[in-house]
């Protein structure tokens, strides 16, 4: 901003500073003092960029408790109206409503701790029963059969889905270059000792110390592009992909 002339609007200016906790304890940064600023910028302790809320150690708990928020208020709206409404519109206003929340920017919510990911778990539970109906679910039957019967990967499965449908994006460079930068197909000798699923896989980066670190793209990405099937890696055709990624993915889990 300095070398291009530009002023700084302080009252527009948020500043985030990403560490670790026990870093935090032992020397908290409370303000950052820019050159181009008479005042120093006050750390937040969130910030919000493009709908999403990073916080200063990475824990997503105020994303997914925003997130939870909203789909609940959607949800309430919908059981006012539920009576009137029949099957395929109820799944419709499910997928336009409350699953865009959910998936949106989900990849963003790899590794996060069981804990989290079975609070946004329980909104998508809340659709398979406004769905169905109370009727047909009871308060104390379980919603893994009929989640299956509606087809909805769960939430877990749906990050993954996320995660792999980039990897393929990149694989077969039709994503952003500064993405494809993050992917590195793996070599294979010259005299190749090992089955055929060994191609078309990508170097998974040495183990870091930081646990946060193995939940970015270029680590998580290779991690759970390994696992899918050789006749899945192989593809080129992202509409086909699509439709076999969910099913393998369905599978892994119903079946």
């Amino acid at each position: 901003m300095t070398q291009n002339k530009l002023k700084l609007n302080q009252n527009k200016t948020e500043a985030l500073v990403v560490q670790t906790k026990n870093s935090y304890s032992s020397c908290p940064v409370d303000s950052i003092q820019l050159d181009n600023a008479a005042d120093p910028v006050d750390a937040s302790r969130t910030v919000k960029s493009l709908g999403v809320l990073f916080d200063q150690f990475l824990t997503f708990e105020d994303q997914v408790n925003s997130i939870i928020s909203c789909c609940n208020i959607h949800l309430r709206n919908l059981r006012v109206i539920g009576s009137k409404l029949n099957y395929d519109l109820k799944r419709q206003l499910i997928h336009c409503l409350i699953f865009s929340k959910l998936d949106y920017c989900n990849g963003l919510l790899y590794g996060l701790p069981d804990s989290l990911i079975k609070k946004l778990q329980k909104v998508q539970n809340s659709c398979v029963r406004f769905l169905f109906g109370w009727k047909a679910i009871k308060k104390w039957e379980s919603v893994t059969p009929f989640l299956k019967k509606a087809h909805f990967l769960p939430i877990r499965q749906r990050i993954e889905y996320k995660i792999a449908l980039t990897v393929f994006k990149c694989v077969n460079n039709i994503a952003p270059e500064y993405i494809t930068k993050c992917i590195d197909i793996k070599s294979q000798p010259v005299r190749v000792l090992r089955t055929e699923e060994d191609y078309f896989l990508l170097n998974v980066p040495p183990i870091s110390n930081y646990s946060k670190t193995e939940r970015s793209f270029c680590y998580c990405g290779p991690s759970v592009w390994n696992q899918l099937p050789y006749q899945l890696r192989t593809l080129t055709d992202i509409v086909l992909f699509k439709k076999r990624l969910k099913t393998h993915l369905f599978e892994k889990v119903f079946v």
